[in-house]
């Protein structure tokens, strides 16, 4: 088990270029910025957004499907918890000290030549929008983290009895076979869109 951290941020990084010209394309209404500081970047912020009429911006945190390329997925994995030195930590999806606004999830990523991606989809997840949901369902931080407790040591999918885990979403316990053993909220794509949560950018 091992962390692929380098070669994950070599992919982001040759990404870039492809998901800048989808923004320039269809965010036409904003201009953005592209972070690069790594302490910004470890708030979950990206690239930054501005509205060109109002001024108003907003901060989004890239998530990359890098692991299954020339894959289309339906799902998407929100971390709710890892570890690390042994220690189990909060996942991004709930931590307070993330200022993201938005998720931009990045899906079907498709690459003709080893070093390039000619193609993706993006879709934006509200933040607020999406714990508000949850919490809604009475899937709050609280609840996950009662679940997780209740199941140390647990592998595997793990049905939730306010989703449905064909149509909707479950959690997934990755404990045997990676070495941050997260734990993830499994979602659909179409239901995120169905629920008002998120919109399809490309």
């Amino acid at each position: 088990m091992k962390s692929n951290f380098k070669a994950d941020l070599s992919k982001e990084q040759r990404l870039a270029p492809l998901l800048d010209f989808y923004y320039l394309k269809h965010l036409k209404q904003y201009s953005f910025e592209r972070i690069h500081d790594l302490e910004q970047q470890f708030l979950g912020i990206d690239v930054i957004l501005t509205d060109k009429k109002t001024g108003t911006t907003y901060f989004v945190d890239e998530k990359a499907q890098l692991d299954y390329i020339n894959e289309n997925l339906p799902t998407f994995a929100f971390e709710l918890f890892y570890e690390k030195d042994h220690t189990q930590k909060q996942g991004w999806l709930f931590d307070a000290s993330k200022k993201t606004h938005f998720y931009a999830l990045v899906t079907s990523i498709f690459s003709d030549e080893e070093d390039s991606f000619t193609a993706c989809n993006i879709t934006f997840v509200n933040r607020e929008k999406l714990i508000q949901h949850l919490t809604s369902l009475h899937l709050t931080q609280k609840r996950f983290q009662e679940i997780v407790l209740q199941h140390k040591g647990y592998h595997g999918k793990m049905g939730l009895e306010k989703l449905h885990p064909w149509h909707e979403g479950y959690l997934f316990f990755s404990t045997q076979n990676k070495a941050e053993k997260p734990i993830n909220l499994i979602l659909k794509l179409d239901y995120l869109i169905a629920v008002g949560v998120a919109k399809r950018l490309v």
